[in-house]
Order: C-alpha cells, then structure tokens, then sequence
C-alpha cells in the first residue's frame, strides 16, 4: 500500500497525495465546501501538474461508487471546519460575463456574503483588490466567506 501523506490546509481544507505503483503522483484536495480537486502530476517532473479533475460531491459519490470505497467520514469534514469561514480558489472562465468587469459591477459580497481577497493574473498577485480592479479571463480570484457564500460566488462567477 502506497504512503499516504495528509496536509491540513486551514480555511481550504485537507489534500492527499500519493505516489502510484507506476510512478504517477496523484493529489485530491478536499476542500471545505465538499468540492474536491483530483490532480496528476508528471512522471518526469513531480512538481508539474498534468491534469486537474474538478469534482462536485455527486462526482465524488459517482467515482467512489467505481472504486468500490465508502464515503469519507463526516469526522474529516469536522476537522477542516474552522469558525465557518472557508477560502477558495476560483478561476474566472473565458465565458464569464464578468470577464472585463470590474468587482463593484459583481457586488459579489453583497449577494454572497464572500469576500474577494486577491487574484492571481498570471504570474502576478493583487492582494486586496479595490472594488474598481476588473477581472480578466482566466483570473484566479481567491476568496473568503462561508462555504454556502463560496458556492453562490463560483455559481455567480461561471466558475
């Protein structure tokens, strides 16, 4: 059975990550809201990730199902709570009517309740983006809020 190692995340929530009989990487980041990344990485090179699956909870349940495993414990999901405040990482789709507009035109916090705490463009990080910042396609757009709040904004985002 491979090793197995577990990284608690605080306010996101926990990844696993293993190495398969066949030399593959794989991680699955369980976040808060019960949404979960399962991530490939390169055979050559560890640290590039090849792919990344994004899984609803009925993902989840459906794969789970194929693997012949039982649902994670509510005891896990107990442990990545933190004061009800999560933080998540949303990509802005090129579809996204928001592409272009600025986070005042969004009233995000208003109608979620979350909170846009920086966006990752590329290679560059803007902390604590004012209202007047306009999203960009592809954008990384980290936020903070309850996990209810989190989903609402990635529905909102097209995300």
């Amino acid at each position: 059975m491979p090793d197995i190692k577990e990284t608690l995340l605080p306010g996101v929530g926990v990844r696993h990550e293993f190495t398969t009989a066949g030399g593959e990487r794989l991680s699955l980041l369980t976040h808060r809201s019960g949404r979960r990344e399962l991530a490939v990485y390169d055979r050559d090179d560890p640290d590039r990730c090849r792919t990344v699956l994004h899984l609803s909870g009925e993902d989840t349940t459906a794969l789970g199902d194929l693997l012949g495993v039982n649902q994670v414990s509510e005891t896990v999901r107990g442990a990545q709570q933190l004061q009800g405040l999560a933080i998540d990482w949303l990509t802005l789709p090129t579809t996204s009517r928001f592409a272009g507009a600025t986070i005042a035109d969004g009233e995000f916090r208003t109608k979620t309740g979350a909170s846009i705490v920086a966006i990752v463009r590329d290679e560059t990080t803007i902390p604590a983006p004012e209202p007047t910042t306009s999203f960009r396609a592809d954008d990384v757009i980290v936020a903070v809020g309850t996990p209810q709040g989190l989903e609402l904004l990635r529905t909102l985002l097209g995300s």
